[in-house]
């Protein structure tokens, strides 16, 4: 059952009420109450009916009014001061009076304006004056070409629209001045104004009183400017107060001053004020009996005035109620009886405007009643405050009150506040508070309560808060962001980059707690938010990620301060992107020698903009600089403008001179060129100078263009001085200093002698020699070079390579000697040795032989471990490649690889053993075994190899072993010699012939075309008409069949058939039954030359 209630406006238009006339206009007045009101209107005070009226309507259930402004209506019909009554059984609620107009876009009259004439520097002030409409237009100022005036110090638009000149200026005559007003509809334009300037001497006497354009400063009387409210606008030429109060009245000074004097003016201000609002009144329910009171405060300036009216009717012009009395700005109700409901107005009311308040007194008499949802479910954080909402009513107003557990809560304080209108706040929420809370409110009519469960959460907090990152460009940064939450709550885990979603995809994506980033950009940095929410809570966390990238490129490179060998280049260092720029590198590009191509200048640190670069001579230099930090390069820089160095004589000498002799009569002068830096100036040219050494001989020279010279009819093998001197068409270059070449080398004519070896042993031999005499290398000593090989072994039955071999021994004095290394134990060798110069070797000494000495063994050619029975291992090896002496026998060492057990075993085996076999304990235990063979010097290079496992490798060892087994290939061929017989004993039977009938019917060949079907199996529906093609006896007597598609049950003692592979009969026999006539009888059975071997199987 719904609660009685006197209506109440909830919905109205504004008072001034501005419309457009192209559209149709709209009062609104909603309205509550129990029962439904019923609307009504006023208007200019007057009844107004909108039934009517046919362009206006009302509408359903509401009293807003829809007022129809279409053609051949004049909307200004309709403009007056419309107030809405909502009515029902308990009183009437009024709007405010509204006052509806329709806008206007007056039209500007054509006016022709004659020009402005006015002295320079005088002020000047022309006048706007739109017409006057609804609502205000907006003014703004255009010059000729159709642009908005620019306001300055000197040029400003007033309030009013007008535009003021402080002083004019010749300047100002450049254009016309036209004031613009933007009406509600249109923009209209009046007549432009133009300006002459006059320029008279009498005139310009008087222009220092009005210039330079003055400055406008602002001051109060009495007291400070409101500095917090205060704002200058304008060129300070406006000053705008906020919030205005009585403490901002007075008089407010202007001063314009500059520096031929100032002037000021006052401007007083008296602060006026609307009515607002001190106590507004409210709604009152109230039972029989029950004292209340309506109370209506409202200020302004001037003090307001207060009138109350009762259902839109001033309380004057109503019959009196001696329950009801006005005291001022208040409205006393005493010992109220159910017929007393009404709706209260309340106006308070100056000379610039009013305020209108409804408040309705109803009386009612109610048991309670719940008006809210029942059982409501309310969650909290722990910690955090809440409230529990129990909205009841009742006549006279209940008494409310909370229990939880049947103890009461909220009447004591703590952390429970229990409020009258029926709501309960529980402050800082506990675990402990988690219940069922029930609220029950009484009144002399009886008893209503309600329920309400409370769970308290767990907050939700960031355990592992992201971390600030710096993350190269390209690579992958990992934010993580892990939060404990309640258990019983959802949680959305969102990410936002600078207050932004982040959308995700293949390049950011979410894994658990992390947020990865793959292949980091620029566009990636900023501010990374994680938040944690549940339905009740949040949390959130940021961190930042700096991406680190290479710098970007210097820009606005620049050439100044020119000489001869240097310049000054300066630019703008780009942005390091967050990693600071360690050196800055220079190349240059030049035009001429390698145009395009781009070389290192010089590098520099990386806190300079601004260096001195040092030049060569004649190059027409381009520049361009690269940054540099710890991530890489950048980008170069765009190229610089070019600068044109001026040339010169050369100023180095070339480098690695030298004189080689490429015959025995020649000598070839060589050097490296000038770089191109070098060259200093065009044509470039080489002046060679050379004469013998020790001689008195002059210096014979030749200038050229390469890079090298011959001297021919030279001496062998004699030395020269030899320089080499740099030349171009702006001078000579320094000359390079003397350098020692020689003439062509010949070949030796003498061979080295008393070759002989002092001292062997197994692997080395000393070698001594008598050197040749100087004069006979005919060149440049290079080295003494031994030509050795090994002949034989002295083991008589190995045999031995006789590979040459060479070593040399670059040495000095009257006993030379050297050593040969690498020699093969045990082994004969023979030997020479030759002098060499550097192009060529002299004659052979005599061959020499000597013998090293017995070695150490080399390890066994193989050593193979084998596993034939399940504990018995067979080992077996042979002897070594090179034994290097004579072998005395084998050492066996092994040692359990797998267990504890045991330490290492050694056997000793004579020369002529080469196997050995051993039982396992198990055949789980692995061995690992080494085997080396032995001289009388010692023991050699052991073979290593671990025992086989008792698994499928000891298996597959020995399928592979047991092939070469002699008992394996008997068996091997048993079995091939049975399966040889089979076939004879198969190929027997398949040849046997006989009678067999197969037709009455008369034999006819069958076609050469095969009958098999197309996937190779035959047909044999159609047998008894198809022809069969006969047999033919083959050369050596045997009966050769042909193919035939017959039945099996068509042959008789058919069982000796042959089948295919798939299966399919073949059905080829020896003969047939019934032949026919012409071909004469055939056997019984047909001869074969096979008999006897068929008789036997």
């Amino acid at each position: 059952m719904a609660v009685k209630q006197p209506p109440t406006i909830t919905k109205q238009s504004v008072k001034d009420h501005i419309v457009d006339p192209r559209d149709s206009a709209v009062v609104e007045c909603e309205a509550k109450g129990n029962p439904m009101p019923v609307f009504s209107w006023r208007r200019n005070g007057k009844f107004f009916n909108p039934g009517r009226d046919p362009r206006v309507s009302m509408r359903r259930r509401s009293g807003t009014l829809d007022i129809a402004f279409y053609s051949g209506l004049d909307p200004e019909d309709y403009e007056g001061e419309y107030q809405c009554f909502a009515t029902n059984d308990f009183g009437s609620a009024v709007s405010n009076k509204i006052l509806l107009r329709v806008s206007k876009s007056p039209v500007w009259p054509k006016e022709f304006l004659e020009p402005v004439a006015v002295n320079q520097g005088l002020p000047l002030v022309l006048p706007c004056d739109p017409p006057p409409s609804v609502p205000p237009p907006h003014i703004f100022w255009m010059n000729s070409s159709m642009m908005p005036i620019v306001e300055d110090r000197r040029l400003t638009v007033g309030l009013n629209g007008d535009l003021y000149f402080s002083s004019i200026t010749v300047n100002d005559t450049r254009t016309t001045y036209s004031c613009n007003a933007r009406f509600a509809q249109t923009i209209q334009q009046k007549s432009p104004y133009t300006i002459k300037v006059l320029t008279t001497r009498l005139v310009a006497e008087s222009v220092p009183s009005f210039l330079p354009t003055p400055t406008i400063t602002w001051s109060k009387k009495v007291g400070d400017l409101p500095r917090r409210k205060l704002r200058l606008e304008n060129f300070n030429k406006t000053l705008r107060i906020t919030s205005m109060s009585d403490d901002n009245a007075g008089d407010y000074i202007c001063t314009a001053s500059n520096r031929m004097g100032a002037t000021s003016h006052t401007i007083t201000i008296r602060v006026q004020a609307t009515p607002y609002w001190a106590n507004k009144p409210e709604n009152l329910v109230l039972t029989s009996e029950d004292n209340g009171k309506l109370i209506c405060r409202a200020n302004g300036i001037p003090k307001p005035t207060i009138q109350w009216l009762v259902n839109g009717e001033p309380v004057d012009s109503v019959p009196p109620n001696p329950r009801r009395q006005v005291a001022g700005d208040t409205l006393i109700l005493r010992s109220v009886q159910i017929g007393d409901s009404a709706v209260y107005q309340c106006n308070a009311s100056n000379e610039h405007g009013y305020l209108l308040a409804n408040a309705f007194i109803s009386i009612q008499e109610a048991a309670p009643r719940m008006l809210g949802p029942r059982n409501q479910l309310v969650k909290v954080m722990e910690n955090n405050r809440t409230f529990l909402y129990c909205p009841f009513f009742g006549s006279p107003l209940p008494e409310l009150r909370w229990f939880k557990d049947g103890q009461i809560v909220g009447r004591d304080g703590g952390h429970y506040k229990a409020y009258t209108n029926g709501t309960l706040e529980v402050r800082h929420a506990r675990l402990d508070d988690q219940g069922t809370y029930t609220c029950v409110a009484n009144n002399r009519l009886g008893k209503a309560e309600n329920q309400a469960r409370l769970e308290v959460k767990e907050p939700t907090r960031i355990t592992r808060p992201p971390e600030h990152l710096r993350a190269i460009r390209g690579s992958t940064a990992r934010f993580e962001c892990r939060a404990k939450h309640d258990p019983t709550l959802p949680i959305t885990v969102t990410w936002k980059r600078n207050g932004r979603l982040l959308v995700l995809g293949w390049r950011l994506q979410k894994e658990d707690d992390f947020l990865a980033i793959s292949s980091v950009r620029r566009e990636d940095e900023g501010n990374y938010t994680c938040t944690v929410r549940t339905e009740l809570d949040r949390a959130s966390a940021s961190a930042r990620l700096v991406v680190l990238d290479r710098p970007d490129p210097p820009t606005d490179l620049e050439l100044s301060d020119p000489t001869e060998r240097s310049i000054r280049i300066t630019w703008t260092p780009g942005n390091d992107n967050h990693s600071p720029t360690k050196e800055y590198l220079v190349q240059y590009e030049e035009d001429y020698w390698e145009p395009g191509r781009w070389k290192n200048l010089s590098s520099y640190p990386g806190n300079l903009n601004s260096v001195i670069l040092p030049l060569s001579p004649f190059i027409n230099y381009q520049f361009r600089v690269y940054a540099i930090n710890a991530i890489g390069w950048s980008k170069p820089s765009r190229p610089s403008q070019r600068y044109q160095t001026s040339g010169a004589a050369p100023d180095a000498v070339p480098g690695n001179i030298r004189g080689v002799g490429t015959w025995k009569t020649r000598m070839e002068i060589r050097w490296e060129p000038l770089e191109d830096t070098q060259r200093n100036g065009p044509h470039l040219r080489y002046i060679v100078w050379w004469r013998r050494r020790d001689s008195r001989e002059e210096w014979k020279n030749i200038t050229t263009y390469w890079l090298r010279h011959i001297i021919y009819d030279t001496d062998t093998f004699t030395p020269y001085e030899i320089k080499v001197q740099a030349v171009n068409d702006f001078g000579l270059g320094p000359e390079s200093n003397v350098v020692i070449g020689y003439s062509g080398e010949d070949r030796p004519i003498a061979a080295p002698t008393n070759l002989r070896v002092s001292k062997t042993d197994s692997t080395k031999a000393t070698v001594h020699w008598t050197p040749v005499p100087s004069k006979t290398i005919m060149g440049l000593l290079k080295e003494y070079k031994v030509y050795y090989w090994r002949e034989s072994s002295q083991l008589k039955w190995l045999s031995v390579s006789r590979e040459k071999k060479s070593k040399g021994f670059n040495v000095t004095g009257p006993q030379p000697w050297g050593v040969l290394t690498g020699l093969v134990p045990y082994s004969n060798y023979k030997m020479h040795m030759v002098v060499a110069n550097s192009r060529y070797e002299g004659p052979a000494s005599s061959t020499v032989e000597f013998q090293t000495k017995e070695g150490v063994p080399a390890p066994p050619r193989f050593f193979r471990i084998q596993q034939r029975h399940m504990d018995t291992l067979y080992l077996d090896w042979d002897r070594p490649a090179e034994p290097n002496g004579i072998l005395t026998g084998y050492t066996l060492k092994y040692q359990v690889v797998n267990g504890t057990r045991g330490g290492r075993t050694q056997l000793d085996f004579p020369p002529n053993t080469t196997y050995y076999s051993m039982n396992r304990p198990d055949r789980y235990t692995r061995y690992r075994f080494s085997l080396a063979a032995r001289t009388q010097v010692g023991v050699g290079e052991a073979a290593v190899e671990d025992s086989p496992l008792f698994t499928n490798e000891a298996y597959t060892r020995e399928q592979v072993d047991i092939a070469t087994q002699g008992w394996f290939i008997g068996v091997m061929c048993a079995i091939a010699l049975l399966v040889v017989i089979l076939l004879i004993v198969c190929f027997i039977k398949k040849s046997r012939g006989g009678k067999y009938p197969v037709r009455d019917k008369k034999d006819l060949p069958l076609d050469p075309v095969d009958q098999k079907d197309q996937d190779g199996s035959f047909d044999y529906r159609d047998e008894d008409n198809k022809p069969l093609q006969g047999s033919q006896m083959s050369l050596d007597g045997m009966v050769k069949m042909q193919e035939s598609d017959d039945s099996l049950v068509d042959y008789g003692e058919g069982g000796d058939g042959q089948f295919n592979e798939d299966g399919s009969f073949i059905g080829q026999y020896a003969g047939r039954k019934d032949r026919d006539e012409n071909e004469g009888n055939v056997g019984s059975e047909a001869t074969s030359p096979v008999s006897p071997l068929y008789s036997l199987a």
